[in-house]
């Protein structure tokens, strides 16, 4: 038996199952009463199976009614991502650009990509959000953006998503020129920590390597194992403000920090070894097709982020430091 399900009846039920009301459904859908009813009957009819309880007070779902419903919703937005992509493929260019950024990546790769989009496709549309870690799982897991660029070392539970690493950046630490540490170079992990730091929250991949004992440099968030850094924000191109007229220390990048050092504002300080790295990449859901725009954003972050890590290292030579050899931060 072939089972033709029309994308109109299973919307009426789902909005019904929405308001929990006939009256209040009929007037969403902008039909009468009797019309929805009629349109639930013939679903039920298509199927041959019940979906409503009639025979209780309160509007109810049979267990076919609950199982219609759950892949329901799945099956009309599938539709609806074919029918937008198919648009965006028809028109005269790539669309919408819906993404959502962490602190590193914003300041990295992320805007000045988008910006080169821009110039390629002029009429596109670019919606860019800066968010933590959780919050933006939770915008690209509710497709309120199509695709982010976060932290991927904790992303391995998330069977959901498609995942692929890009920033891999070797870290330092940066201070003001006379900071009390400059004369102790190369500076321990110990006397590090005896400073308030001042960064975007440290991931727990790297703060699993420092002490669990609060310190000036920060706490651990019992919760989720990142180190909550002394003065915690998420613009580190506004880092060195902090820095300029006080012992803080940031654990961050040459380019990242390129203006400040060219200025005289702030320093390199030698260290002894420790294992600071990016590793933020590309994450979107496996289920759900990409929009061209995500596609060719992605291609722009790739090239941006090539250029970045050749600009790093041709910094911390002119600044006198010898780049370490690439190794894999996880």
């Amino acid at each position: 038996m072939v089972i033709l399900i029309t994308q109109r009846r299973l919307q009426h039920l789902l909005v019904l199952v929405e308001h929990a009301h006939f009256g209040r459904a009929a007037h969403s859908l902008g039909i009468s009463q009797p019309a929805l009813t009629k349109s639930l009957q013939a679903l039920e009819t298509e199927l041959g199976v019940t979906l409503l309880d009639r025979q209780r007070g309160a509007l109810a779902l049979t267990a076919f009614g609950e199982l219609v419903v759950q892949r329901g919703k799945s099956w009309l937005t599938a539709e609806d991502d074919l029918r937008r992509e198919i648009a965006m493929l028809a028109g005269s260019d790539i669309g919408h650009l819906r993404v959502v950024l962490g602190p590193y990546p914003s300041v990295k790769s992320g805007f000045s990509a988008a910006a080169r989009l821009l110039t390629q496709h002029p009429v596109i549309r670019i919606v860019l959000r800066q968010a933590g870690w959780l919050d933006s799982v939770n915008l690209v897991t509710s497709q309120t953006v199509d695709l982010g660029i976060v932290e991927t070392s904790r992303l391995e539970k998330y069977e959901q998503f498609a995942v692929e690493r890009i920033g891999q950046h070797t870290g330092r630490f940066f201070c003001r020129p006379g900071h009390p540490l400059l004369g102790k170079a190369p500076a321990t992990l110990a006397q590090l920590l005896e400073f308030p730091w001042v960064s975007p929250r440290i991931p727990q991949r790297i703060a699993s390597l420092l002490p669990t004992t609060p310190c000036r440099a920060g706490t651990i968030d019992p919760l989720t194992g990142d180190l909550l850094p002394a003065i915690e924000i998420d613009a580190p191109d506004q880092i060195a403000c902090f820095l300029k007229d006080s012992d803080t220390l940031a654990p961050s990048m040459f380019t990242t920090m390129e203006q400040w050092l060219r200025s005289g504002e702030i320093v390199a300080l030698p260290t002894v070894s420790f294992p600071l790295h990016t590793n933020y990449g590309f994450i979107y859901l496996k289920n759900r097709s990409l929009p061209p725009a995500a596609i060719a954003y992605m291609q722009a972050v790739r090239a941006a982020e090539n250029e970045i890590s050749e600009h790093e290292a041709a910094l911390a030579l002119s600044w006198g430091v010898t780049p370490p050899p690439k190794s894999d931060p996880c």
